[in-house]
């Protein structure tokens, strides 16, 4: 059955879904346009529900991703353009507009290794930064990002659509920053914040020990909470004017740091 009327119930819950009060309410969040899609499918977080229009898909895979849908359970709704346009949140459309369980993002459902590399993110303000700080832990093969005192929803599509889809792929939690410091002390992971006022550059400290490297508010930075609970600060050299980075390139910066001296350690040790 095509669905042609923008007063269909079911049109009306997903347009309502934009808004973080009805997706938490309902426990669903959207997810739009292949590669996001793909990548849930990928990562084992299939949709309940696919809308789908043909006159936005941009190749010929979308009919072979929409049959992995369906084997997986979710419920396949072909749409007018007029329907699609109404539910699309993103400016250009690709066509297809699912709805999937929220996350479930409690701290208890890490389980990190041994000498883990983590990222935390503290009270992040933009969806986008969010989504980029998700897709640069996975880059860099964190072992997960837990996200402490969030001022955005990490089922913001808008955060999904950053990520390009690792919000699925990287393990994720979500909670208040005590109870974040409280989980990272027990397993005696070490805290590492940036900040300019710190006597070492980033390159000079040890990251091959199990880290978390913390990220603070894009206006302010860290809380004086979090910087009182450091274990390691360090400093990113700014050579010309501008006095800081934005908090995901920060991140990277970091993360690409850890990564690199771990890899040079694992081919000491193998060499050794």
């Amino acid at each position: 059955m095509l669905l042609s009327s923008l007063q269909n119930p079911r049109v009306k819950e997903t347009v309502k879904l934009r808004q973080r009060s009805h997706r938490d309410e309902a426990g669903l969040m959207l997810i739009e346009g292949y590669r996001d899609l793909f990548r849930a499918l990928e990562f084992g977080h299939p949709p309940a529900r696919l809308f789908t229009c043909p006159e936005f898909f941009l190749g010929q895979n979308e009919p072979a991703l929409i049959d992995r849908c369906a084997q997986a359970g979710a419920e396949i709704l072909p749409c007018t353009r007029a329907v699609f346009e109404k539910m699309a949140y993103r400016d250009r459309p690709e066509g297809l507009l699912a709805v999937a369980p929220q996350l479930v993002c409690t701290l208890d459902r890490l389980v990190p290794p041994s000498r883990p590399l983590l990222l935390v993110a503290e009270s992040i303000e933009k969806p986008g930064n969010l989504g980029t700080l998700l897709r640069s832990a996975d880059a860099a093969g964190a072992h997960g990002v837990l996200v402490a005192d969030p001022r955005t929803d990490v089922h913001n599509p808008n955060v999904v659509r950053a990520s390009t889809g690792m919000l699925f792929a990287v393990p994720l939690a979500v909670a208040d920053s005590p109870a974040v410091l409280a989980w990272l002390k027990t397993r005696g992971i070490a805290i590492l914040a940036a900040t300019p006022h710190a006597d070492r550059e980033y390159t000079e400290v040890d990251m091959t020990r199990g880290v978390a490297i913390v990220v603070g508010t894009e206006q302010v930075g860290l809380s004086d909470a979090w910087m009182s609970a450091a274990d390691l600060k360090v400093r990113i050299p700014m050579l010309g004017k501008a006095d800081s980075l934005n908090v995901a390139q920060a991140a990277t910066l970091l993360l690409y740091e850890a990564a690199r001296q771990r890899r040079r350690s694992s081919s000491s040790g193998a060499s050794a």
